[in-house]
């Protein structure tokens, strides 16, 4: 048996700080590209509707020139078609206290939060691991075993339905032969 040595997987992150819209708002942007290849994921974000669409995109997009800086930079062999969303995050920012005026003369405070993206980006690898074959193994001599009986199945109980359209013919031939 040979172990098999597991790759490191490079991840390419991207970050906006400090965006004006909850992380709950951004999150439902997040969640449609996660997992998806790039391309795909920046043609969803693009023609998204949400407002926080096109800074996803370019969240994305600065994700996606990381990864081509650092495969010059370092010598990596990076294919960008092979790259795909591995995590989307929004995270909490800090959130700016705000007073909204209320009637009779007193204040609600109300809180506008902010928000952190991180959008990370990995190659997804073909999976060619090699695979040992073992020999099987011999099947045993067969026993002589008293089959195992299987429990009749319970019948169903008849439709309601159907007794109730034979009660109605039942009816209408009585019907007639009173007349």
């Amino acid at each position: 048996m040979s172990k098999i040595a597991a790759e490191k997987v490079r991840e390419f992150r991207a970050e906006a700080k400090f965006q004006r819209s909850s992380p709950q708002k951004t999150k439902l942007v997040l969640d449609t590209i996660k997992g998806m290849r790039v391309e795909q994921a920046l043609n969803t974000v693009h023609f998204s509707t949400k407002r926080m669409g096109p800074v996803v995109e370019k969240v994305l997009r600065s994700a996606i020139q990381n990864a081509t800086y650092a495969s010059q930079e370092q010598g990596l062999d990076i294919d960008v078609d092979n790259l795909y969303v591995r995590t989307a995050v929004a995270n909490d920012g800090p959130r700016m206290k705000r007073i909204r005026p209320a009637p009779m003369g007193r204040a609600f405070r109300y809180q506008r939060r902010l928000t952190h993206i991180i959008v990370t980006v990995a190659e997804k690898n073909p999976t060619t691991e090699t695979v040992a074959i073992a020999p099987e193994p011999e099947a045993p001599e067969k026993t002589t075993a008293k089959p195992v009986a299987k429990k009749p199945r319970a019948k169903k109980a008849p439709a309601k339905k159907i007794a109730a359209k034979k009660a109605s013919i039942k009816k209408v031939a009585t019907k007639k032969a009173a007349k």
